[in-house]
């Protein structure tokens, strides 16, 4: 008896499982809108019988749970035009648009634009995008609300549904997945925005806006079933923040309590495993960092907005995204280009001031503050509160207080002198993502500076589509050292899409040997073994003599002659052979690269209005670049080729120190000196030995002398005093005073 009760309860439960499952929203077809009220939770069945009221209900409630009021579209929409002005580019953007694509679509290669010309990967992955149609939907309001432009948008909405049931879409195998996570949640993001714009407009119908909401709901489904595992990356990242955006605004039917907690517990583990302990997003890149403000941004406000608890986790992580930018930032306010950042190809900067926006009205820190603007991006209008907006006119910015500092996660290793416009700044980067290297470029101890206002050692944005991607992703286009004719990326691979994006399957592994900052200077030294497949073996020093010019070492060593070479970006001119460099600004300012050793030859050479320089020392089998590179302001102020080398208050090669070397050189000022290839030196009454060539930092202080090894490997002291000798092993970046 008790085995058939045993039997019929699993029946029982069976059953209710069936059941249960059943009222959930299918990811495998779009629901015609008379069943959506059947997947509503119990308490809404009663209440919401038709087509009607579901309609009505969710007007209702995207008042309260969307970004914003849609009733209040007009003024709102009256503002965006005083505050941005960009009737024509919404425009051009929208005819564009719907000048290749028809209302009801193709949405599977191959098939022709209506120009007759073929559509190719990278256009089919942005139609999938829909980015565009915010602009189709801009131009309803632009013109008189003429009802076609809402008709052209859901006629190419209802193609998709029709594709997808009929399996005529690209699929995520091929590369060019039409309901890939990114593809998927960039569309879920637009078509929501659209949603809500047109939903008080008498055009927008009752049925248009459930098959809408019917679409969204199978998107969502559709990213849950998709999305099981955590997969790193930012396209898991936009496709889940889709997902819990849907799951919040649409948390009234079946099963979106479950993608809410899976959505969110995928993007908390995308927050502690792709945002490194040091803040920076893993990829590196400064434009994957901000999309991923943006990710997490739109949940955490719909959250806010329906008073839903969350993690403490996310507001500590997304407050380090905005602190980042403001470490990493240049004297100007705007970041450095970073790897793949792709918003403005060739520029040499990256705007993030209306992004610092979003983080000052979230956290109303001030030091976020300074870097921000009154008005956040276009884009980002629509997803905030009035009330939002109106904090931006009141910034209560505060100087920032970072100085030289690193990322010791992300290695990138910042050399400042301050925030006034004329400052000077470096970033050295030396760090490649173990998980995913997709975005990084060839640049492994290459560094850029900013100095008088001017990128004066720049690095340039690119875009996948273009052809010359791979060439500003490599080597020749950073401020880096070669070998030969090696490059640093190799094994250059498109993506399977054929969108244009691409990466190198082999890159240097980096080894930070030391990162030292004092109030005299800031030293980063590294090392990569990017050159060992020839033999070669390097490594990089970079010192900021603070306030005035760095120095830069670059060290080869092999047991075979080679050609060793330093690329320096900007528009510099030789006056001097190889061994200065100049470049000059419409304001005077400049900057000179200057050998303290001989070289022997200077190419230039460039595209898309770039220069890069290519400094060569021939067939040598060691070998070291001494480097100054000295930003001045003003004519009268440069390095003085016509003089000497005159370099400003800096003497070279004191006899005062008495050092012996191999080519010794030394740059002194006072109490301190700067000594490269150095074996012994005098100074007073103390006699130096070093156990190897090494290159040092001398400052006499009041009763003391003060040694900092500036040199890649450690090497033992050996001082002499009076008859006494004293012996000390210092490792890089290790300092001793000798009394």
């Amino acid at each position: 008896m008790m085995n058939w009760q045993r039997l019929l309860g699993f029946i029982i439960v069976a059953c209710v499982a069936v059941s249960v499952s059943a009222k959930k929203i299918p990811h495998d077809k779009v629901l015609e809108t008379s069943e959506l009220s059947k997947y509503l939770k119990q308490e809404f069945k009663g209440k919401l019988k038709n087509d009607k009221d579901l309609a009505v209900y969710y007007r209702e409630q995207f008042t309260k749970r969307f970004f914003y009021d849609y009733q209040n579209v007009n003024e709102r929409f009256e503002l965006y035009n005083q505050l941005y002005v960009n009737e024509n580019g919404h425009r051009d953007r929208a005819q564009d648009h719907m000048g290749k694509y028809a209302d009801s679509t193709i949405w599977k290669l191959p098939f022709n634009y209506l120009n007759g010309s073929p559509v190719n990967s990278y256009a089919l992955r942005h139609l999938a995008r829909q980015h565009k149609m915010m602009d189709i939907a801009y131009l309803y309001f632009y013109e008189d609300k003429d009802p076609k432009y809402i008709h052209y948008w859901h006629t190419q909405l209802r193609s998709l549904n029709t594709a997808f049931h009929t399996n005529k879409f690209e699929s995520i195998e091929d590369g060019n997945g039409v309901y890939e996570a990114f593809r998927s949640g960039y569309r879920v993001l637009n078509w929501l925005s659209i949603h809500n714009l047109f939903l008080g407009e008498e055009a927008y119908t009752d049925k248009m806006q459930l098959q809408t909401i019917a679409t969204l709901l199978q998107h969502g489904a559709h990213l849950y079933h998709t999305n099981a595992k955590f997969k790193s990356g930012n396209h898991q990242t936009r496709g889940m923040s889709a997902l819990a955006m849907l799951a919040i605004l649409f948390r009234d039917f079946e099963g979106t309590d479950q993608w809410y907690q899976h959505a969110m517990e995928l993007l908390k583990a995308h927050m502690q495993k792709e945002i490194n302990p040091d803040g920076f997003q893993f990829e590196r890149s400064v434009h994957y960092h901000m999309s991923d403000i943006g990710n997490y941004f739109y949940v955490y406000q719909l959250v806010k907005n329906s008073e839903i608890e969350v993690d403490p986790l996310w507001e500590a992580q997304l407050k380090s995204l905005f602190t980042t930018l403001a470490k990493v930032a240049y004297p100007d306010k705007s970041a450095p280009v970073l790897q793949d950042d792709t918003d403005n190809p060739w520029a040499e900067k990256n705007a993030i001031a209306s992004t610092m926006s979003l983080g000052y009205i979230l956290f109303e820190d001030d030091e976020i503050a300074y870097f921000s603007e009154p008005e956040v991006s276009p884009k980002m209008y629509w997803f905030l509160r009035q009330s939002q907006l109106e904090s931006l006119s009141h910034l209560n910015a505060k100087l920032p207080s970072y100085g030289s500092l690193s990322f010791p996660d992300t290695h990138y290793y910042i050399m400042r002198e301050g925030w006034s416009t004329n400052d000077k700044m470096m970033i050295i980067s030396a760090g490649l993502d173990e998980k995913k290297p997709d975005h990084q470029h060839g640049d492994m101890l290459g560094v850029q500076a900013m100095a008088n206002g001017q990128c004066i050692l720049p690095n340039y944005q690119v875009r996948y589509s273009l052809s010359d991607f791979e060439l500003f992703k490599n080597s020749l286009v950073k401020n880096v050292a070669l070998v030969d004719d090696e490059l640093q990326g190799k094994k250059w691979t498109s993506n399977k899409g054929g969108s244009g994006f691409g990466k190198f399957k082999q890159l240097p592994q980096p080894t930070t040997i030391a990162w030292q900052s004092n109030t005299n200077f800031d030293l980063h030294i590294g090392s990569h073994d990017g050159f060992e497949d020839i033999g070669v073996e390097y490594s990089r020093q970079v010192i900021y003599v603070k306030d005035e010019f760095w120095i830069v070492k670059d060290n080869f060593q092999s047991d075979t002659e080679h050609s060793y070479k330093q690329v320096w970006q900007g528009h510099y001119s030789s006056e001097n052979g190889s061994d200065l460099l100049r470049s000059s600004f419409s304001d005077a300012s400049g900057c000179d690269i200057w050998q303290l050793i001989p070289t022997d030859s200077i190419k230039s050479s460039g595209s898309r209005g770039k220069q890069w320089n290519i400094v060569s020392k021939i067939d040598e089998k060691a070998f070291s670049f001494i480097t100054v590179i000295y930003p001045y302001k003003g004519y009268s102020s440069r390095i003085d080729e016509s003089d000497n080398y005159r370099l400003k208050d800096w003497e070279r090669n004191s006899a005062l120190l008495n050092a012996g070397g191999k080519q010794v050189q030394s740059l002194s000022k006072g109490s301190q000196h700067y000594l490269f290839n150095v074996q012994n030196l005098s100074i007073e009454d103390n006699s130096i030995q070093l156990s190897a060539i090494a290159d040092i930092y001398l400052n006499k202080l009041a009763d003391y002398w003060q040694v900092y090894l500036l040199s890649p490997e450690a090497v033992e002291l050996e001082i002499t005093s009076k008859g006494q000798v004293i012996t000390k092993v210092l490792e890089p970046g290790d300092t001793y005073q000798i009394k």
